[in-house]
């Protein structure tokens, strides 16, 4: 069999060029002419295959006799897209009259020209009812038929197909839509994600050809219909690309392999092949997040649909009722599945509220609203530099979501408000990762360390550094150079962007520029030599910042790959990890001075001690950057004042951002008065007043108000969402921090009355709370606690664990 390319042109005997040579040699001269390709190329392929099959069709008609016929082109040919290796998918459509040997007879004089000049064929012969019988019983040939285009014959013969195959899909929509999602899954499945892979099916992988024609055929269902925006230009370089794939080849091949990536680039006049896969990787993105939008609107009407029935017969012929819309965050609401901006928001004066909205949505395990998220590209305000507090703790609490993070971050990212909030992150995005132990390209594998180290945030005493370093320690590969070197000077900028302190913004550099230095020096040096240890050590400089570097190993070995990572490699990074550790602590810890109270507490422990009763103000903070208000608690030390006022602040939905507990003890007066300072910010609406907040703490003191009680009646009058599962809580004992006190830490997700539980298993304890040190980190609080014997002395190490496990075990 002789192909298309290799037929010599001008044959004599095919003057008019509407036979096999003719059109062999001017397919042959378009395929070649340098000026022109893409869609103008595909059609003028598919115009130039019209012109020859139609005139092989009139032919044969007149030759065979036979009448009511017609050429159909379906699938790709249908819609004009030839590649030039395509395949020519074609039905010969008949009314049924004509007798069989005449139709078969027809039939070979279209299908053998086709197959001789070595084009690749997919061809029936159906009567319209049969073709419409076919394609309710074969969803692949009732998605063909959509695309039916006539290319010859009798137009009447597809026009009342093309009525009948339409009204078909429309009112079995229901059905069929559902049938193509799982296709699509299906497929996906078997090719994977085509963004992500190193050599991606074009056609067949998540992101491809194939589901670009999957929304066209949703689209016209009229039940639903694919966001526009790029669209058509992401499936246009898709097709590009599998035309020039088709024609460095020679093959009809789908599949962009390694070897051919330089030339298929050359080839589309892109600089190399790393340029050609992230423009791959840039369309298949569009695509797979316009089905993702697509599908999960499909899903919401038939859900809607399915319900209406038994809304009418419930509600008696009424309308059906207003849809339900939940507050999740300040100017968020779940509405119909979905993460919406509330009625009052106002983008156009709120700069965090695209944060807020990911970050709840995120917490939340749902989608955002596509609608909400054109609203927020289109009229949120840029966010000042540095970030104010509240713009970096829900950045924070959205990194620390785990896995719902992903698919919320990549709704923030299609609609440009990353880059937006982020610039650096646009060098990075779609970034191909050549390295094959790589899974990911960069961007993603950036939040994929980020959802490794939300599951690891309980190790590390600083876990909003953890996922800033999760997000930002491979921000380098965007640049030429050492990616670690360069990565430090951005992380610097990022982080003071986001409003880190100097210090935490020199501990986020380091990160970066050693978050390879564990697992190199542990696979690749000696650690018995002591060099070894004390070059990791200099690095590193300190054990908080150690922590987060052995956390943040871990979370972008396990990130990359399974062959980033294993037991083996894991017990080599511990025993550096506590042979640095060791070297870092050196010698005990100077003692502390004791702190020399404010003011303000002096006159509150003061009255409180006048008073017998509890004190507080409520006050703004002074620092601009602060997030929430301040609020002083000064009480007589007694039983239960650490989960009395933890418990109290949680009944008025307050959210402790950061806390502080010690005893005061004044030389001219006696008695010895707590004195608690919190930072709190109102979970929904405005603060309470101070008064009410007295009076709430006055009962729970005296045991007139059952806080447990009431804490687990709003828990459960507002069940439990779906969505990200936290790591469980961790109480550990610490040693060697202090002499006069047993120190333990609580890591533990935020959540409401996490305090008064800590608070209420520390006095079942029969433990003194010496001071407390709270801190809310995104989505995360760290808490350390100094306890002692009821005498004033530490805890003895048995009774030490026995206290953290217990207090583990209320929290859990």
């Amino acid at each position: 069999m002789t192909s298309v390319e290799d037929t010599t042109t001008g044959e004599s005997g095919d003057p008019s060029g509407s036979g096999p040579s003719g059109y062999a040699a001017a397919r042959l001269r378009l395929l070649q002419e340098g000026s022109r390709s893409g869609p103008s190329r595909r059609s003028a392929l598919a115009a130039l295959t019209d012109d020859w099959l139609g005139a092989l069709f009139r032919t044969a008609v007149r030759e065979s006799g036979v009448q009511g016929a017609a050429l159909v082109a379906v699938g790709g040919y249908g819609r004009a897209e030839l590649s030039p290796r395509s395949d020519l998918d074609l039905v010969l459509l008949h009314d049924g009259k004509a007798q069989p040997r005449a139709l078969s007879a027809l039939a070979d004089r279209l299908w053998y020209p086709v197959w001789d000049l070595g084009l690749a064929l997919d061809h029936s012969v159906r009567t319209p009812a049969e073709a419409r019988t076919t394609a309710a019983e074969d969803l692949k040939v009732h998605l063909g038929l959509l695309d039916a285009r006539a290319v010859a014959g009798d137009a009447g013969l597809l026009a009342g197909l093309r009525t009948s195959v339409l009204a078909d899909w429309r009112n079995q929509a229901v059905r069929r839509l559902p049938e193509l999602h799982s296709l699509c899954r299906e497929r996906a499945e078997r090719a994977g994600e085509l963004r992500f892979l190193l050599e991606p099916d074009l056609k067949e992988a998540r992101g491809g050809l194939r589901d670009a024609t999957a929304l066209r055929a949703v689209a016209a269902s009229w039940l639903a219909d694919a966001p526009r925006e790029g669209l058509a230009e992401a499936r246009r370089r898709l097709l590009d690309a599998r035309d020039a794939l088709h024609l460095v080849t020679g093959r009809a091949t789908d599949r962009l392999a390694l070897q051919e990536q330089d030339q298929v680039a050359a080839h589309l006049g892109l600089l190399d092949a790393d340029a050609l896969l992230r423009e791959v990787y840039e369309a298949a993105r569009v695509v797979a997040y316009a089905g993702d939008v697509t599908w999960r609107e499909v899903g919401r009407v038939l859900r809607a649909r399915a319900a209406r029935p038994r809304l009418r017969g419930l509600l008696g012929g009424r309308g059906a009722p207003a849809v339900e819309r939940a507050p999740l965050a300040e100017g968020v609401v779940e509405s119909d599945g979905e993460a919406v901006l509330a009625l009052a928001a106002r983008p156009d004066r709120d700069p965090v509220l695209a944060l807020r909205l990911g970050a709840a949505a995120a917490q939340a395990g749902l989608p955002v609203s596509l609608h909400a998220l054109r609203r927020l590209a289109a009229q949120a305000r840029p966010l000042p530099v540095p970030w104010p507090a509240q713009a970096r703790e829900q950045l924070l609490t959205l990194l620390g979501a785990g896995e719902p993070m992903v698919g919320v971050w990549e709704a923030l990212e299609a609609e440009g408000l990353i880059t937006r909030l982020l610039p650096d992150w646009e060098r990075v995005r779609c970034r191909p990762q050549r390295n094959p132990v790589h899974t990911w390209t960069v961007d993603r594998h950036l939040i994929e360390t980020a959802v490794r180290a939300a599951a690891l945030t309980r190790r590390v005493g600083r876990p909003d550094l953890l996922l800033m370093s999760a997000l930002l320690h491979d921000i380098g590969k965007g640049w030429p150079g050492d990616h670690s070197v360069a990565g430090e000077t951005i992380a610097r900028d990022v982080a003071a962007r986001v409003g880190f302190g100097p210090q935490d913004v020199a501990v986020l550099g380091t990160l970066v520029r050693h978050h390879l230095l564990l697992i190199d020096t542990a696979t690749r040096r000696d650690l018995d030599d002591p060099a070894t240890v004390r070059s990791v050590a200099e690095a590193v400089g300190s054990v908080g910042t150690l922590e987060i570097l052995h956390a943040l190993t871990e979370a972008d070995a396990l990130a990359t790959g399974p062959a980033a990572w294993s037991a083996w490699r894991a017990s080599l990074v511990r025993d550096l990890v506590a042979r640095v550790a060791a070297v870092l602590r050196g010698a005990a810890p100077a003692a502390t001075e004791p702190e020399v109270p404010t003011a303000e507490e002096e006159r509150l422990a003061v009255e409180a001690l006048r008073t017998g009763e509890p004190v507080l103000a409520l006050h703004a903070r002074e620092e601009e950057d602060a997030v929430g208000v301040e609020l002083v608690v000064a009480v007589p030390d007694q039983p239960g004042v650490l989960p009395a006022v933890a418990g109290v602040l949680a009944l008025h939905r307050l959210t402790v951002r950061a806390a502080e507990l010690r005893s005061l003890d004044l030389p001219d007066r006696l008695g010895e008065v707590l004195v608690l300072r919190w930072r709190v910010a109102a979970e929904f609406g405005s603060l309470p007043e101070a008064a009410r907040l007295r009076t709430d703490l006055v009962r729970a003191l005296d045991g007139s108000l059952d806080i447990p009680a009431r804490l687990a009646d709003r828990e459960a009058a507002y069940p439990r969402r779906r969505g990200v599962v936290p790591p469980p809580p961790r109480v550990t004992v610490v040693p060697a921090v202090s002499l006069l006190a047993t120190v333990l830490e609580v890591r533990a997700p935020d959540a409401v009355g996490l305090l008064h539980r800590i608070g209420r298993a520390l006095e079942a304890g029969a433990v003194h709370v010496r001071s407390a040190h709270v801190s809310t980190l995104g989505a995360n609080a760290v808490d350390t606690l100094y306890v002692t014997t009821p005498e004033g002395k530490p805890l003895d190490p048995a009774e030490a664990v026995a206290l953290a496990t217990a207090v583990q075990a209320a929290l859990s």
